[in-house]
């Protein structure tokens, strides 16, 4: 895991970047890289693709956070924890 990128790519995230936070998040494939790249799914509104990625965490779910806002932030806050 590149802790400093994916503070990068969940900043673009929150930032409205989306193809910039995708780029970087589907470069790594640690847990919480997995979990970013679900919710950048969830964005984008491919719900198929945003569960397979949920799988590949560790016991993340698609329905855990209200919305992706809130969900950004707490891996932003978890990233900051590592």
């Amino acid at each position: 895991m590149d802790k400093d990128a994916l503070l990068k790519a969940v900043l673009a995230a929150q930032a409205g970047d989306w193809h910039t936070s995708h780029n970087i998040a589907q470069n790594y494939n640690d847990s919480t890289a997995n979990w970013l790249h679900a919710v950048l799914h969830k964005i984008e509104g491919d719900e198929w693709n945003s569960k397979y990625w949920y799988a590949r965490t560790a016991g993340r779910h698609y329905d855990d956070f209200v919305d992706t806002t809130s969900e950004l932030l707490a891996i932003h806050q978890s990233l900051l924890q590592k």
